[in-house]
């Protein structure tokens, strides 16, 4: 009889572990959606003129509607508090209805539906779609570190990943369909997010992680499969960017095979589900149990459980790096603080540019900038993927901080815009590969880091504190630096705006801000000296989970 209840037992927890993996999956899959369709705020330059054209703005004012989208950002803190106590389906809801406001009025003035707005309440309505985004990344990001975190690196690099190619998703797709009119535009980025976030709301939810040597194993190789699916789509965009439009037949077969893709990822969690089924069965077949994994698996419980009690006792007292820390106890360290200021070194002039890629291509002579905006999108991709998975196995295998790619990232796009500032020949393309791949990089490495530094409790608002860089740097370097530049050397349009032509507008405001980035390098390179031993740490944790695997 006993024999019988430990069977039943060990195919119950199987069956109901199965079922625990396939729904995270499905989660991870509508989360990867969310992502892809999150980046509505890099997208500004795709509408810009067309605001500044409507409403009769100067340089100055434009970039100030800017710093408002921005600031939406700093209204992230709700969404990290919120985390701590509201359901992941809740977060997704109040970032949809957030969004559909926010650009659904910025569409009406677009589309001359209405008159535009007084520029105060259109400042609004910019916080408003700004502010979306930040509770949609709260419960994805959130979320899925905790499901998959001993795959933090990968997990996060994917997510960002999609982050960065939502620009040039939404980029194409308006060119393929609406050969490039800014309404149409505004009108897929309040839509299609509030669609694709009713359906994440079904499947994401925090699940228990995994916990033994082969479920994280199987869980990088899972990983390893969509980095290849998105990659996939990254290159097919990037085709797409420089081929260009062939005809309106051509537009809409592009559009439907990125569709494809955008679905292909279910093919993996279908897998893992069949996969689940077909051992589910194999298990219950089997004449005789198998009682020593259910053992292995309270032995490992029983350390976690001991664990996490030396742990809380640490995190009374006085916790070290890589402990559980709240939000007052992370503000006290050192360490907070010189990764916010490298991270609003990073983030901050990387926006300039997105912000103001339209004016900078008109002063440089270009009359389309959406192959800029499409590859600073497409190359922070590959920034954020990269740098994600290389960053996690450099840990593994050579305990390398993982500030010290941050480090490498500011020295290279300080070297971008010095290139920009020159503006030679084809150094806008060179430029905008080199920002939107370091872009990608700070924005990827940044997520785990922190996580790893200050522990998961309380992430969600640790997290929007960090993002918290974003409108801060947007508006000291796009709203206070570029705008207050260029306006010092454009003349006055006969439509009361300003412009300003040639590589003087922004050859100063390149300058200063690779300085800031060189100062940013110093302050990574001190993170990655003070965060040796915690990562020597985690190296050897995951050492010891490789040659349990027998790997």
């Amino acid at each position: 009889m006993g024999l019988l209840g430990s069977r039943g037992a060990g195919s119950s927890s199987s069956s109901s572990s199965s079922s625990s993996s396939s729904v995270k999956w499905f989660g991870l899959v509508t989360a990867i959606w969310v992502q892809a369709i999150s980046g509505n705020n890099y997208t500004f330059a795709n509408y810009s003129d067309a605001l500044k054209t409507l409403m009769k703005l100067t340089q100055v004012q434009l970039n100030n509607l800017s710093v408002a989208k921005d600031v939406g950002k700093a209204f992230g803190l709700l969404a990290g508090l919120a985390s701590d106590s509201f359901p992941t389906w809740l977060l997704l809801l109040i970032g949809s209805i957030l969004g559909l406001l926010g650009y659904g009025a910025q569409w009406l003035v677009v589309s001359k539906t209405v008159s535009p707005f007084p520029y105060w309440l259109m400042c609004i309505f910019m916080c408003m779609g700004g502010n979306s985004t930040t509770w949609m990344n709260t419960a994805i990001l959130v979320t899925c570190i905790r499901n998959f975190r001993k795959n933090r690196g990968p997990v996060s690099g994917i997510l960002k990943g999609y982050v960065g190619l939502s620009t040039a998703i939404f980029t194409d797709l308006c060119n393929a369909l609406f050969s490039n009119r800014p309404a149409e535009f505004l009108m897929m980025l309040s839509l299609i997010p509030f669609a694709v976030c009713l359906i994440a709301m079904l499947f994401l939810r925090e699940l228990p992680p995994s916990s033994t040597p082969l479920e994280i194993s199987q869980e990088s190789n899972y990983f390893t499969c969509f980095n290849i699916i998105a990659v996939i789509l990254a290159v097919y965009l990037l085709a797409y960017d420089f081929i260009g439009s062939q005809g309106h037949a051509f537009d809409i077969a592009f559009s439907v095979i990125l569709l494809a893709l955008l679905a292909s990822p279910l093919l993996i969690p279908a897998y893992i589900s069949l996969k689940s089924w077909l051992d589910s069965k194999q298990i219950h077949n089997l004449e005789d149990p198998i009682i020593q994994p259910l053992l292995a698996q309270q032995q490992v419980a029983q350390l976690v459980a001991e664990d996490a009690l030396v742990n809380g006792d640490l995190i009374k007292s006085q916790p070290l790096l890589g402990d559980e820390h709240t939000i007052i106890e992370a503000f006290k360290t050192i360490d907070f603080w010189v990764l916010f200021v490298s991270f609003l070194c990073g983030v901050g002039t990387g926006l300039t540019v997105m912000n103001n890629m339209g004016q900078m291509g008109a002063a440089l002579g270009y009359s389309d900038v959406s192959i800029f905006v499409s590859l600073i999108s497409i190359m922070g991709f590959f920034g954020r993927i990269i740098s994600g998975t290389v960053s996690e196995y450099c840990i593994k295998r050579a305990a390398i901080p993982r500030p010290f790619f941050n480090a490498a990232s500011q020295i290279l796009i300080a070297i971008g815009y010095v290139i920009m500032a020159m503006a030679l020949p084809g150094s806008l393309y060179i430029g905008s590969v080199i920002v939107g791949l370091c872009y990608g990089v700070r924005l990827a490495i940044t997520v785990p880091t922190a996580s790893e530094l200050f522990g998961l409790k309380y992430y969600g608002l640790i997290y929007n504190i960090l993002i918290l860089n974003l409108p801060l740097g947007s508006f000291l370097f796009s709203g206070l630096l570029a705008g207050l530049l260029y306006d010092a050397q454009a003349t006055v349009t006969p439509s009361g705006g300003n412009e300003c032509y040639g590589s003087h507008c922004y050859r100063l405001c390149f300058l200063i801000m690779a300085s800031a980035c060189l100062f940013g390098c110093a302050l990574d390179v001190l993170m990655g000296m003070r965060t040796k031993d915690l990562y020597r740490k985690i190296s050897a944790s995951k050492r010891s989970k490789l040659v349990v695997n027998g790997t």
